[in-house]
């Protein structure tokens, strides 16, 4: 669930955008060649060489606390063994980018720069689930469809509460990542706190590797379509081109466009998907930065579907690209949102890539639907509410697609 503008040497990268989901599952330098110390990390040796390296790093902020730290750390701890620079150097940065308090800001060794790419390829090894932080607690977001943490049962808002028995409340977002995400055919053990379930109970998941399947289609009576858009990811903006172009050749009747469990992706991807249903530059997402004039995101003038009537389906676990969609069709009339209101993912991230693999997702601007409304930590509304009871989950029973196809027929 972050809106990403990726920095990178990499052509397929460069200067993407891309609203990020929350944090999937499955997703995962040498220290000369890190930079930020221009082009070394050495052991320190004396006092005069490290109040010098607050030129280089801290500006107006004195850094020789930090200096004065490393050095009797690399005089006199006891496991010598342990003092890696390498290792000290990311943990550092972890600490203070950890310090900022935000979930959707972190900085990522190249293990995890890689993983976290792979993920938004659509391209998982782990339990499949999307989580977040929320009032310091790690949160389930959502089981992605068919993965092993969906079928051991974990639901959207668990609570995470220990790894492996370990407290997942000391954890920052990316490493309780890295001790639940790990090889196809191991088990990571989760303990877990849900809401009308008094005592926390273990859920013992086997790591599989998952292939996130972007874009499923059914067709349904009376001519209309049903389209569950899982993620948007590097597959999706294909697969959704590919399955509107057989749908114009059916002359659907109504479109039903599910969103549910999706935490979103790249926002290019959810720019495509709105320039098949709303005619050219009609505006879709406002970006706001800090020292920057608002950037507007247009329809791009590949209409297919500009006149079948569509609802949009979502719930606690659509985010961010998610909501981008059903907030521009929301806002723009084009038709209906159905369901319950939305996670709530309203900011914008870039990530900046470093020399050795490593990077840096930071939080720089929050997005707004087309009215200027802003769903960050509030959510997206549906114009009309429906609600899922244990009753008809445990009996595998769709009410707000049921719902949904009910509407579209009332229209005809």
């Amino acid at each position: 669930m972050y809106e990403i503008n990726i920095n990178s040497n990499k052509p397929k990268r460069f200067y993407l955008y891309i609203l990020i989901a929350l944090v999937s599952f499955g997703v995962g330098w040498q220290a000369k060649s890190f930079g930020l110390f221009d082009g070394s990390v050495a052991k320190i040796d004396t006092q005069n060489e490290i109040l010098n390296r607050d030129e280089v790093i801290g500006g107006e902020v004195d850094m020789s606390l930090f200096w004065t730290v490393w050095k009797e750390l690399d005089k006199k701890y006891i496991h010598e063994e342990a003092l890696e620079d390498e290792n000290m150097v990311y943990g550092a940065i972890k600490g203070m980018v950890n310090a900022l308090n935000d979930p959707y800001t972190a900085f990522m060794t190249p293990e995890e720069s890689k993983e976290f790419i792979d993920s938004l390829e659509g391209t998982l090894e782990g339990i499949g689930a999307e989580l977040t932080v929320k009032d310091k607690q790690l949160v389930i977001v959502t089981p992605l469809k068919k993965s092993p943490a969906e079928k051991s049962g974990l639901k959207a808002g668990d609570v995470i509460d220990k790894i492996n028995g370990e407290s997942a409340g000391e954890m920052s977002l990316l490493d309780a990542i890295t001790r639940i995400r790990g090889k196809k055919g191991t088990t990571v053990t989760l303990t877990i706190l849900r809401e009308k379930i008094i005592k926390p109970f273990d859920v013992s998941i086997v790591r599989d590797s998952i292939d996130i399947e972007s874009v499923t289609v059914e067709k349904l009576d009376d001519g209309i379509v049903y389209m569950s858009v899982n993620q948007f990811n590097e597959k999706t903006k294909e697969e959704f081109g590919r399955a509107i172009s057989e749908l114009i050749l059916a002359e659907p009747k109504g479109l039903i466009l599910d969103f549910r469990y999706n935490g979103g992706g790249y926002l290019d991807t959810a720019v495509e998907l709105l320039s098949y249903v709303l005619p050219k530059d009609t505006k879709l997402v406002i970006l706001k930065e800090r020292g920057k004039e608002d950037e507007v995101k247009y329809a791009n003038g590949n209409p297919k579907l500009l006149n079948v009537p569509m609802v949009i389906l979502v719930n606690e676990s659509s985010a961010s690209a998610s909501e981008i969609v059903a907030g521009a069709i929301q806002d723009q009339k084009r038709g209906i949102v159905m369901g319950t209101k939305t996670f709530g993912k309203g900011s914008v991230q870039e990530v900046k890539d470093f020399e050795g693999g490593s990077s840096m997702r930071l939080t720089i601007a929050k997005w707004f639907t087309p009215n200027g409304t802003s769903i960050d930590k509030i959510g997206l509304m549906p114009d009309i509410v429906v609600e899922m009871s244990e009753a008809d989950i445990k009996k595998q029973i769709d009410t707000q697609k049921e719902a949904a196809v009910k509407y579209l027929k009332e229209l005809k």
